[in-house]
C-alpha cells in the first residue's frame, strides 16, 4: 500500500512538473535530433505567445524537439509574465543544443540563473529576441549581478546584452506604438544564409525600432536594418529625416567566447512580439537564424515552410495585457 502511494506521488509530481513547461516532439526534418529550449518571460511583448508558436513551427515543419519555458506564478501554476523571479525548467538547458531567449528585466534566483550562465559560457549558440538586450535586472543576489542590463563592472559594462548579444537597452528610436518597422536587408549581406528567401520589405512588425550604438562591438555583422515607418501598417511610408539616416540595425550576428573558450554563434533581433510573428518574413528570419546558429545553414531552403501551426491569436503588445489563467499546456 505504501509503495502504491509513493508511486502515485511520483507520477503526480511528474505531471505537475510537465504543467510548468511545454514540450513538443519534433517530426521529420533537418532538425531531427536537435533540442531547442525557448525561454519566455517579458511583461510587454507577449513572448509567452510568440515562443510557443515559433516552437511549433520548428517542431512540426522542421523536426526540432522543443521545450518552451515560461514565467510561472508558483502558487497557481499559471503563466504570469509579471512574475520576474521564477522561470521553472531552466535545468533543461543542460542538454540543449540551442537556446532561444525572449525575456525582459528578469530577477532570477541563483539556482535558476546558474543554468542560463552555464549555458552561455559553454559556447553553445543563442538566438535572442527584442527585450533580451535587457534580459536581466538582478537585484536579489549579487552572484551574477554583472549580467544585469545596466552593469558597470569592468569588462561587463552593459551586462549580458552588451557583452554577449552586442547591445543593451538604450532607448526607443521609433515612436513606440505609433511607428512600425520595415526590414531592409544590408546590401553587403544579401548572400548570408539567414537572409535566404528574404527581400527588402518581407519583414514587418508593429514594434518600433530600438536604438543601438554604432558600430556594434567586436565582430558583430548587421544583417537587417529597421526602416522607421510613419504609421502602423506594412504599407505605411518611411519617415523622412534623421530617424532613417542612418537606419538602425534590427538584426545582427556575432560570436561570443565564454569561459570554456569555445566561440558561440549568436543571432540577435530587436524586433519581436507575438504580433511580429504574423509576418512571414519575420518568421523566416527566426527559423533561418535557428538553422544558422546550429551550423545547419546548408539545410536552409529559400522557400522553407514557415507557415503558422494551428490557431494563432496574437495579443497586442502592452503592459498588463497578457491572457490570464493559462497554463503552458494551453499553448499545445
Amino acid at each position: 500500500m505504501r509503495l502504491c502511494a509513493l508511486l502515485l506521488a511520483a507520477v503526480t509530481a511528474a505531471a505537475d512538473a510537465q504543467e510548468l513547461f511545454l514540450a513538443l516532439e519534433g517530426r521529420s526534418g533537418p532538425g531531427a535530433g536537435k533540442h531547442v529550449v525557448l525561454v519566455s518571460g517579458d511583461e510587454e511583448y507577449r513572448s509567452e505567445e510568440a515562443l510557443p508558436q515559433l516552437a511549433k513551427i520548428l517542431a512540426v515543419r522542421h523536426g526540432f524537439r522543443c521545450t518552451v519555458l515560461f514565467a510561472i506564478e508558483p502558487e497557481t501554476g499559471f503563466i504570469n509574465p509579471d512574475r520576474r523571479n521564477n522561470i521553472p525548467g531552466l535545468e533543461s538547458l543542460r542538454h540543449a543544443d540551442l537556446m532561444v531567449l525572449f525575456v525582459r528585466f528578469r530577477d532570477l534566483p541563483d539556482e535558476q540563473m546558474k543554468h542560463i550562465v552555464d549555458y552561455v559560457e559553454s559556447g553553445r549558440p543563442i538566438v535572442a529576441l527584442r527585450t533580451s538586450t535587457h534580459a536581466f535586472d538582478l537585484r536579489a543576489s549579487p552572484t551574477y549581478r554583472q549580467w544585469s542590463w545596466n552593469s558597470k563592472e569592468p569588462g561587463w559594462e552593459g551586462g549580458f546584452g552588451r557583452r554577449v548579444l552586442g547591445e543593451t537597452w538604450i532607448r526607443h528610436h521609433g515612436r513606440h506604438g505609433q511607428q512600425s518597422t520595415r526590414g531592409i536587408v544590408v546590401p553587403s549581406e544579401r548572400n548570408h544564409p539567414i537572409l535566404r528567401g528574404i527581400s527588402d520589405g518581407d519583414i514587418w512588425g508593429p514594434t518600433d525600432v530600438y536604438a543601438v550604438r554604432l558600430p556594434l562591438p567586436g565582430d558583430s555583422r548587421p544583417l537587417v536594418l529597421g526602416q522607421v515607418l510613419e504609421g502602423m501598417e506594412p504599407s505605411s511610408p518611411p519617415v523622412a529625416g534623421g530617424q532613417n539616416d542612418p537606419m538602425m540595425p534590427v538584426a545582427w550576428v556575432r560570436t561570443y567566447t565564454g569561459a570554456r573558450g569555445k566561440p558561440a554563434r549568436v543571432f540577435t533581433t530587436t524586433m519581436g512580439s507575438s504580433q511580429d510573428l504574423l509576418s512571414e518574413g519575420f518568421r523566416r528570419l527566426l527559423v533561418n537564424a535557428c538553422y544558422w546558429a546550429l551550423g545547419l545553414e546548408d539545410q536552409i531552403a529559400p522557400r522553407g515552410d514557415v507557415a503558422l501551426v494551428g490557431e494563432y491569436r496574437a495579443t497586442p503588445f502592452g503592459f498588463g495585457g497578457y491572457r490570464k489563467g493559462l497554463r503552458p499546456s494551453d499553448y499545445r
